[in-house]
């Protein structure tokens, strides 16, 4: 399998994609030659792959361009915060795993709920091309409700902004799954 092609093919995916009321990317200016902008930091082809809601929100993607153009995510907010403890009691660095959202459009505020159906539309479109036959970590019960209708055999762990238990528990939670995957 040719990683880079099935990779540019995702890009294209990304890009073709919308959905009526939800930012795109490239509307928020984050049009890059990268499925998600995490990518810029966690997009190992060949490493563990963890999936989440989404990426970011549409205010927050505009008012953080700055700090997103450097790295593709923000390392202060709780999420981050997490995901970077539970690659450290995995032994990993972020360069050596895929992070990505179900959702591959940006939300209207934050912590919005994203239709079932829009999750879904979204992974159809986009993400399934992500997989390049690895099993995924799902973060969280929207991401792991997503896989389990499209029928892919995942891992699961908790959102790292789950309001349940601290930080790190759920990156304990997390790391154990890298280590399983």
């Amino acid at each position: 399998m040719d990683l880079e092609a099935c990779y540019r093919d995702a890009i294209a995916r990304r890009r073709a994609f919308s959905i009526s009321g939800y930012p795109t990317l490239a509307d928020a200016g984050f049009d890059w030659d990268l499925v998600n902008p995490i990518h810029r930091s966690s997009g190992n082809l060949r490493g563990p792959m963890l999936i989440s809601k989404d990426w970011l929100d549409y205010p927050s993607a505009l008012a953080h361009r700055d700090r997103l153009q450097e790295t593709g995510y923000l390392p202060k907010i709780p999420y981050n915060r997490v995901m970077d403890l539970a690659l450290a009691k995995a032994g990993l660095t972020r360069a050596e795993v895929y992070i990505s959202p179900i959702f591959h459009l940006l939300t209207p505020k934050r912590s919005s709920t994203i239709p079932v159906a829009h999750a879904r539309a979204s992974f159809a479109a986009v993400g399934r091309y992500e997989l390049l036959g690895r099993r995924p970590i799902a973060l969280g019960l929207d991401a792991a409700r997503v896989l389990a209708q499209f029928g892919i055999a995942h891992l699961k762990a908790p959102h790292p902004s789950a309001r349940v238990g601290n930080f790190s528990q759920r990156a304990g939670l997390i790391a154990e799954a890298l280590l399983q995957s």
